[in-house]
């Protein structure tokens, strides 16, 4: 195990919902932050509230584009290094989601760019700036092994990300690499992808991220893990 003390992570994805959330949890602990959102305005809400805690780097930018990529690698290395990535951000695509046969390709195109191609250019762009030992975490979801109607996009592509994570594993044995699901969370991108339903009976996204830590603090395994479930083992 590598020494967690003044850690830094790229979070992708942390202005709100899951990415926020580890974020708070990681600065409370004392890790120092790279983070990133589309977002600008609630990207620096985000980075108002973290920095009063640990030392914070906010870029704004879409990971689908090279140049923001280049742009959290070169803010990684001012850092002194990154000792794990936690590619969050994704999108969901149409909402309300169509039936495959249905789906616009170009859309779907999108999805594809944002939740399987952006996650890895993220890592290759910052691949020299990972210190010795690094955790890689890939969020995904249980759409990516259950073939839920209407989902068909986001889970496929999800699928593929989950299938990438594990060869990249396999590709980088000194790397702890987890594809990780988070359960159902009370989102922005879950009230998208139930529009005018009541999603109140979801769990917050504080609920996953002690999974999330354990991982990041433990000496797990590379491999697909499901956040809350694992911290039922631990409890």
């Amino acid at each position: 195990m590598i020494d967690k003390q003044h850690q830094t992570a790229l979070i992708t994805g942390a202005s709100r919902g899951l990415g926020l959330a580890l974020a708070r949890e990681l600065a409370g602990r004392g890790w120092h932050l790279l983070i990133n959102a589309r977002g600008q305005a609630a990207l620096e809400a985000a980075y108002q509230e973290l920095s009063r805690h640990t030392h914070v780097i906010a870029i704004a930018g879409d990971v689908t584009d090279a140049a923001h990529r280049r742009a959290l690698v070169t803010a990684a290395r001012a850092m002194g290094g990154l000792d794990a990535v936690i590619n969050n951000a994704s999108i969901l695509g149409p909402s309300p989601q169509p039936e495959l046969l249905e789906y616009p390709l170009e859309l779907l195109e999108q999805v594809y760019r944002a939740n399987v191609v952006a996650p890895l250019g993220v890592l290759q762009a910052v691949k020299r700036a990972l210190k010795p030992g690094a955790t890689i975490i890939n969020v995904t979801s249980d759409a990516a092994v259950e073939p839920y109607e209407g989902w068909g996009g986001y889970g496929s592509s999800k699928a593929a990300l989950e299938q990438l994570s594990s060869i990249l594993a396999a590709e980088n044995p000194g790397w702890r690499v987890y594809w990780v699901d988070p359960g159902d969370m009370r989102t922005q991108m879950h009230q998208e992808a139930f529009p005018g339903e009541d999603i109140s009976d979801r769990p917050l996204p504080e609920t996953s991220v002690p999974g999330f830590l354990a991982l990041l603090t433990g000496d797990y395994p590379s491999g697909r893990y499901a956040a809350r479930e694992l911290v039922e083992e631990l409890a």
